[in-house]
């Protein structure tokens, strides 16, 4: 059997779809002589090598080029926006990170990213509870970012309801020194500053990256410092070692909080209330260091062993008390990867073992004019482990049939230890457990046509941020929060029509009990409940076709039904079964026509010397803010365009100017919301009109 031609990939009610499409179609002719094939190697599916075509799920991979064409590289935002089903919203307030979702799951999040497993260089960036930042991830160094939905996700564990996996670049076989600068509206300044190359057999990726912006709001002030590197060595013919070690300094991070709906009409640049007064305010650095070894034991057998360690300090001042995060965290995992047959089947399959903790200090006291003022309030070590085994196989049961099967069996505990309250309240401990398999079916139909089906069951644990208030102003540790548990239901296609196009269209169903939803948000602290039931439907597009030697359409959909199926009472409000989820837009679209002076392959990964221009729209449904559905923002269309201009530079270097414009019709709208917000501060506006120029030099050393 041949499997089938692999090419990069990226309905019909939203505006600018149908001309897309159009588009779209129109290219998918015969073969040229100009059209490419190239194969695009992902690993988040199987946790093996891969190419994407032949992987029985939906999973995306972001390249180097797309990360650096997308905009200054320092939000996920600006690339991550072509992946259907992933939505990020930019809340222009980086104390409070991303809005980070995955088919839903992670809308609810105050701050930072919820339910979403994201890994960086196979090493952990979610603590075990599920929390993550995505300011983890250096973009200026990235080679690419895989996002993996559906139920294989699952296979990652607790709060896997998608997976992001970002990898640092290879050291190239030539030493050179690359430097980067952006400017752009609000003040914004980004620099990098990048040597790569080999020395003998180690290979070293070095990179250092500033950026600093008075942001789209009054009081959005943003210094931001960054490092990450990488050593790559082989011991022997069969082994490979990678040591990795990343730093991230955030000395500052004014805090706009959201806006009431009055406050959002009147000027949405405005500094939410208390914001200015009270100097709301983040202060963050992490370190991390890890290494991982994979040893071939021969052509088909291979281990991996992965260690790391991390230290996260955070210290934020809200409105009426000041919160300090101390986080100390390490981990280890063992994976034995294998290709053998079942009778006269082959058989690719993986086993392995993962192990997480994370202890922190949570500490907080009161606040005067944005500064501490007398004794700490609360004193406590919060802690959170994971013990994790998990087995995952695909067989080729017929001739163009494949089945894959996995089983993760979860166990994770979440404790609090008080030193303050001496009444009990701020200690304790609960734990959770599940086994959770995942089964699915591939029809490789046609060597250019694959379809899959696939079932997962998921679990998602409340974090330790979730469980550190019974309600507002009420810190004491809540164990009474149980873990959301999901069925998923997926039907896929990937259609490679031919060499320099490709389509793939995937639907689901996911039913979930005891989700965890906000109940209420007020001053910086959020306590959780769990609601009785929800569903998600929906379904997700992604195409790009080259329609000449000089011009390539791309194209990303979805749509989601996401909503409650049973009536609860969540601080004394009613919630109807049939209200939709807060936090998540109803259908999102991203669509760019791309054009060149030289000719482009299909996946986008050359360099782009000479002349390149494009234009984006990008469009996304209405969006609710909380539970009752009595607030919510309406959806927008925005179209962006960008160029730039690419010099050759001492032989194999190169020189490069960017321009971009986003949001060029200066719509006003509104980018993010804070879910069930007690004041009715929910609207996080995005900026109107914004530019950006940059360049980017790159030289053989």
């Amino acid at each position: 059997m041949r499997l089938h031609q692999q090419q990069d990939s990226r309905v019909n009610r939203f505006p600018g779809v149908r001309t897309t499409l159009a588009l779209l179609v129109a290219g998918l002719g015969a073969v040229p002589a100009w059209a490419q094939t190239l194969d695009d190697v992902v690993i988040s599916a199987s946790r093996a090598q891969q190419r994407s075509f032949d992987a029985p799920a939906a999973i995306e991979s972001v390249d180097r080029e797309t990360l650096q064409s997308a905009g200054p590289q320092v939000n996920l935002s600006e690339s991550l926006n072509r992946v259907p089903g992933l939505t990020i919203l930019n809340r222009q307030n980086y104390a409070q990170d991303l809005q980070v979702s995955i088919r839903g799951f992670g809308a609810r999040s105050a701050f930072g990213i919820r339910g979403i497993r994201l890994l960086i260089d196979g090493i952990p960036a979610t603590t075990p509870d599920g929390q993550g930042q995505g300011s983890s991830v250096s973009l200026t160094s990235a080679e690419r970012i895989e996002v993996l939905r559906g139920p294989l996700a699952l296979m990652y564990g607790n709060s896997a309801g998608g997976v992001i996996q970002a990898f640092t670049r290879e050291a190239p076989e030539v030493p050179e020194f690359g430097a980067q600068f952006y400017t752009g509206s609000y003040d914004m300044r980004r620099t990098d500053w990048q040597v790569a190359g080999r020395v003998g057999g180690v290979g070293l990726v070095a990179d250092y990256s500033t950026f600093d912006t008075n942001g789209f709001r009054d009081h959005s002030t943003t210094e931001r410092k960054q490092f990450n590197s990488k050593v790559s060595f082989g011991p022997d013919a069969h082994t490979r070692v990678n040591l990795v070690f990343n730093h991230f300094d955030m000395p500052l991070a004014q805090d706009p909080v959201g806006l009431t709906a009055a406050q959002l009409a009147k000027d949405a640049t405005q500094a939410g209330t208390s914001a200015q007064s009270a100097r709301l305010r983040k202060i963050t650095s992490q370190s991390q260091a890890g290494t991982s070894v994979t040893h071939a034991l021969d052509a088909s057998r291979s281990v991996t062993a992965r260690l790391y360690y991390g230290k996260r300090d955070n210290l934020q001042y809200l409105p009426t008390n000041w919160v300090g995060l101390n986080r100390d965290y390490y981990g280890a995992g063992l994976q034995y990867n294998a290709q053998a047959r079942w009778g006269s089947r082959p058989v690719n399959w993986v086993a392995g073992y993962e192990y997480d903790y994370s202890k922190e200090r949570r500490q907080s006291g009161g606040v005067s004019g944005g500064e501490k003022t007398g004794a700490p309030t609360r004193n406590e070590d919060n802690s959170a482990q994971n013990s994790d085994a998990f087995a995952q196989a695909t067989v080729l049961a017929a001739d163009r049939l494949s089945a894959t099967a996995g089983l993760r069996a979860s166990s994770v505990r979440i404790a609090s230890e008080d030193y303050f309250l001496g009444n009990g309240n701020g200690s304790g401990d609960v734990s959770y457990s599940a086994a959770n398999p995942v089964l699915g079916l591939t029809w490789h139909t046609l060597d250019t046509l694959n379809l899959y089906a696939n079932y997962g069951r998921g679990f998602e644990t409340p974090t330790l941020v979730e469980v550190a208030y019974t309600g507002t102003g009420a810190p004491n540790f809540n164990p009474n929060i149980n873990a959301a548990r999901s069925q998923h239901y997926e039907l896929g296609a990937k259609w490679a029509p031919e060499a320099r196009s490709r389509v793939d269209f995937t639907v689901y169903r996911i039913t979930t009990t005891d989700e965890i939803v906000v109940a209420v948000s007020s001053g910086g602290s959020t306590a959780y409940k769990n609601a009785p039931g929800t569903t998600r439907t929906g379904w997700e597009l992604a195409g790009r076709t080259l329609l000449s030697p000089n011009w390539r359409g791309t194209l990303s959909a979805s749509a989601i039904e996401a909503q409650f199926s049973e009536t609860f009472v969540t601080n004394g409000v009613a919630v109807n079964s049939g209200n939709r989820l807060p936090g998540i837009p109803q259908h999102f679209l991203f669509t760019e026509l791309l054009w060149s002076a030289q000719a482009l392959d299909n996946a986008g990964r050359k360099p782009g010397l000479g002349t390149q221009a494009g234009a984006e729209v990008v469009s996304a449904g209405k969006l609710y803010a909380n539970d009752s559905n009595t607030a919510s923002a309406e959806g927008y269309t925005t179209l962006n365009l960008k160029a730039s201009q690419g010099w050759p530079v001492a032989g194999k270097g190169s020189l490069t100017a960017y321009g971009r414009l986003d949001n060029v019709t200066d719509q006003r709208y509104v980018g993010s919301v804070i879910v069930n917000q007690a004041a009715s501060q929910f609207y996080e506006p995005a900026p109107g009109f914004n530019w950006t120029l940059g360049v980017r030099l790159s030289v053989p050393l």
